[in-house]
Order: C-alpha cells, then sequence, then structure tokens
C-alpha cells in the first residue's frame, strides 16, 4: 500500500512539472504584415550573345571539314579547307610569265649597257641610250607587276582556309566534304558570345519586371512535375520595351551558366507581384487532431486559436509560417 501510494506521488509530481512547462512562456511574438515577394516559375531559353558565321573567303570545293558540331574553337583555327584547281594553273601562269620577264629584264639591262659603252666612246647618240633606259624602266616595272599578281594569287590560296571569326563552340555546319560552295558563303556558325536566358512573359506582368532584379535559375533538367530546385542566381539585364503577341521579353545574365545547350529551356523563378501576409514563427503552432492552433494572449488570458496555414517564407532571415484566416496584426502570440 505504501508503494502504491509512493508511484502515485511521484506520477502527481511529473504531471504537475508537465502542466508547469506547458504553461511556462519562453517569450511572445507580436504578429506583423510582412510584404513579401511572389516568385513565379517560368522557362527561360539559353541564348548566345552573338552567333557569328565563319564564311568561305573563295569559291571552290570543300576538300576537308576539320570541326564538327559542338567542338571548342579558338579564333584563327581552322575549320575548313576549300580548294579551286583554277588557282594552281594561275600560279603556274604567273610563275612562267614572270620567268619570261626576267629574261626580258636581263636583255634590256644587255642592251643599255651596250648604248652606255658606245656613248662613251662616241659611237651611239644619246637617244639611244634613253631608249634603252626606257626599254630597262618598262621591263622592271613589268616584273614587279608580274610578282605581285602571283602574290595575289598565293593569298587566294591561303584564303582556302576558313578560320575561326572567334572563340566559342560550334553550332552546324551546313556543308560537308566534297561541296561546292561559293565565295561569302557560310560553313560553320560559332557561338561565340557569352550565354545567358531569355524570359518571354505574360503582358501582365510587363509592371513588375525591372532591371536589376535578382531571379532563381532552376537546378538543369528539373521542370515543373519535379518542382523547383534552385541551382544558382542570376540578374535581369535587360527588359525589352517592346511587347509581341502578348509577351514581354526579358534578358537574364548568369555569372557561370555552365555547359548548357543554346536554346535549351530552364526554369527561371522570377519576381512578379509583391502582397501582404501574416507570419509566425513555426515553433508557435500546434497541431491537435489535425487541426493547427497558435496560442494568443488575450485580456482573459492565453487563448489556443485555430489557424489555417499557407507557405513558409522568410521574414528577415528568419523563417516563418504564413497564417491565411485566424489571426490579426498585432496579435500577442504565446511562444512555447
Amino acid at each position: 500500500m505504501r508503494t502504491i501510494r509512493s508511484a502515485l506521488a511521484n506520477i502527481f509530481f511529473i504531471g504537475v512539472a508537465g502542466l508547469v512547462a506547458v504553461d511556462a512562456r519562453a517569450g511572445e511574438f507580436i504578429v506583423k504584415a510582412s510584404t513579401v515577394t511572389e516568385m513565379k516559375a517560368v522557362y527561360g531559353q539559353v541564348e548566345s550573345r552573338t552567333i557569328l558565321p565563319a564564311r568561305a573567303r573563295i569559291s571552290g570545293t570543300v576538300s576537308s571539314v576539320r570541326v564538327s558540331e559542338g567542338t571548342q574553337v579558338s579564333k584563327g583555327d581552322v575549320i575548313a579547307t576549300v580548294v579551286d584547281d583554277k588557282l594552281a594553273l594561275q600560279l603556274r601562269a604567273a610563275d612562267a610569265k614572270i620567268a619570261a620577264l626576267k629574261s626580258q629584264l636581263d636583255s634590256a639591262r644587255t642592251d643599255l649597257q651596250r648604248a652606255q659603252d658606245l656613248l662613251a666612246k662616241g659611237a651611239a647618240a644619246q637617244s639611244r641610250v634613253d631608249a634603252a633606259k626606257t626599254q630597262f624602266d618598262v621591263a622592271t616595272n613589268q616584273l614587279v607587276a608580274a610578282i605581285a599578281e602571283r602574290a595575289v594569287i598565293e593569298q587566294s590560296t591561303r584564303e582556302g582556309d576558313i578560320l575561326a571569326p572567334a572563340d566559342g563552340r560550334v553550332l552546324t555546319i551546313p556543308v560537308a566534304a566534297g561541296s561546292v560552295i561559293m565565295a561569302g558563303e557560310p560553313v560553320a556558325r560559332v557561338a561565340s558570345g557569352q550565354y545567358y536566358l531569355r524570359l518571354s512573359l505574360p503582358e501582365r506582368h510587363a509592371v513588375e519586371i525591372t532591371e536589376g532584379a535578382h531571379v532563381d535559375i532552376g537546378e538543369r533538367g528539373t521542370g515543373t512535375n519535379a518542382g523547383f530546385v534552385k541551382a544558382s542566381e542570376g540578374r535581369i539585364a535587360k527588359v525589352y520595351p517592346e511587347i509581341e503577341n502578348g509577351r514581354v521579353i526579358a534578358d537574364v545574365e548568369v555569372a557561370d551558366i555552365g555547359t548548357y545547350f543554346v536554346n535549351e529551356r530552364t526554369l527561371v523563378s522570377i519576381p512578379v507581384a509583391k502582397r501582404t501576409m501574416l507570419g509566425v514563427p513555426p515553433e508557435a503552432l500546434r497541431t491537435v487532431h489535425g487541426i493547427d492552433y497558435v496560442r494568443v494572449e488575450t485580456a482573459d488570458g492565453p487563448l489556443d486559436v485555430a489557424v489555417v496555414l499557407g507557405g513558409t517564407f522568410r521574414d528577415a532571415g528568419q523563417p516563418r509560417v504564413e497564417i491565411l484566416s485566424g489571426l490579426a496584426d498585432g496579435d500577442q502570440v504565446v511562444l512555447p
């Protein structure tokens, strides 16, 4: 009997201690309306600032293509080679012409020297020397012109190498070895500029989208079904002033966008509106039989109030749970 009484006494004291722990208040929280920014997940398309075509500089046949789609190239790298068979023939003709002009120049030099020797001996007139000098100058200039023409042909031969216009990644190669192309036709497209995200938003968000606003970039490969998973941050760099087909166009800059494909789409969470909401710390909530309660200090003492919860947000860096109904601005919430 004494053992039973001792046990009951222990239970009584434990119960009282528990009641005191529940009633004891570590502090109070004043409910205040907070203005939060609503975010909306939309798809952004990866684009390159500049896409430069690598064009053929001469007409001819593509003899070889040295890169493929996706290859990273540097400015000046040879992408493909164009060969024009006529250039080889023109080069041989230029060599033959230069050889003939050199022979004429040697003959003119000999005639000039002979005329000058005869003039010194008094056996020739000055007019003969002048004519020989003219023939020598003409032959010299013709040789110089022929050498310059050969240099032009050699340059055309070197221009058969199609060079990368800038550092970047090769997007497309619309030609293949054996293709006949004309001068100026593109052989490859190189994405040379920094990648960015282009957004196309409904017209109703035009007022809320501002340059300089920070946005969240979703993890690559995630969609609306998988939920938004933040991977990095970006900044709205430009909002275009023209609305096209009811859509607002905006560009988002990302410091390190990664190895996205050009025209690949990824989720971007952007600020579209601001609204006022009430929130309480998560520890202020208590759930009983599936109903959420918050203890509020009233004139008659603490009172448990049933509330309807919304989502979670952060206020001044602190976690908060949105209260849709049950509380009002200025209520004193008792924290456990």
